[in-house]
């Protein structure tokens, strides 16, 4: 069995240079890399370009990333939540490509199965659809996409093994899985990592062969984007 397993955030990261393609899993808040987010702060990487679904907030997620601006391009679907990336991106400070979710999420399943392009319907008469070939399918115009192309994948992960087989949680899984395989390198950061045999088969949403690097994260924060009470 080969394992994957490397000791620390700073081991996992090793490689990542300036100007370098990172797509970075999660959803909101929910199941994104905190420490290996930290640990790209740490490092001052710049220029970066990150496909994400979000952009964090302003404090936390990828909001730590925009502060020292580090990121030159997002390529996003949602960037609501996030005061800095607006300002930036309103001034023109930072290249945006906003994605239909959808789109987004097959663009990395394409890039993760090794498919070059695919056709879509989201987007045709749109801004979206401009500079793209189209084409008709049973009557229905379709937009072609191609799938990314990224050096590293940064995902995490609620359990894994040595082995680098994921087991992801609720909504977490929403692109963490399909990011995972779909860059030259995938990182996984993941909460408890166990040997190699111990998870269920039948329960692993990610073999270890889509991973490159696997390490235990700490001191998840687990933020909530907008929390929200009953009153009593």
């Amino acid at each position: 069995m080969i394992s994957r397993k490397v000791n620390n955030v700073q081991e996992a990261l090793d490689g990542i240079q300036d100007g370098q393609t990172i797509m970075l899993g999660g959803f909101g808040l929910c199941g994104i890399p905190e420490n290996s987010i930290a640990e790209l702060v740490t490092k001052n990487v710049t220029n970066l370009i990150c496909i994400s679904n979000n952009a964090g907030v302003d404090d936390f997620g990828l909001g730590l990333l925009l502060q020292k601006r580090q990121i030159k391009k997002m390529i996003s679907s949602y960037v609501g939540e996030n005061a800095e990336f607006e300002r930036q991106m309103l001034s023109g400070e930072l290249d945006v490509e906003l994605t239909p979710q959808g789109t987004l999420a097959e663009k990395c399943r394409a890039a993760q199965a090794g498919i070059p392009a695919f056709f879509t319907p989201a987007g045709y008469g749109t801004e979206v659809a401009e500079g793209k070939e189209t084409r008709e399918f049973n009557g229905k115009m379709h937009v072609m996409e191609l799938a990314y192309k990224a050096d590293f994948s940064i995902v995490k992960a609620w359990k894994g093994d040595e082995a680098g087989n994921l087991i992801f949680k609720g909504t977490a899984r929403n692109f963490n899985a399909c990011m995972a395989g779909a860059a030259k390198i995938t990182i996984a950061e993941v909460e408890e990592l166990v040997p190699a045999g111990t998870l269920n088969p039948n329960e692993i949403h990610i073999p270890g062969i889509m991973v490159n690097r696997i390490f235990q994260g700490e001191k998840f924060e687990k933020r909530i984007e907008q929390k929200t009470v009953r009153q009593k």
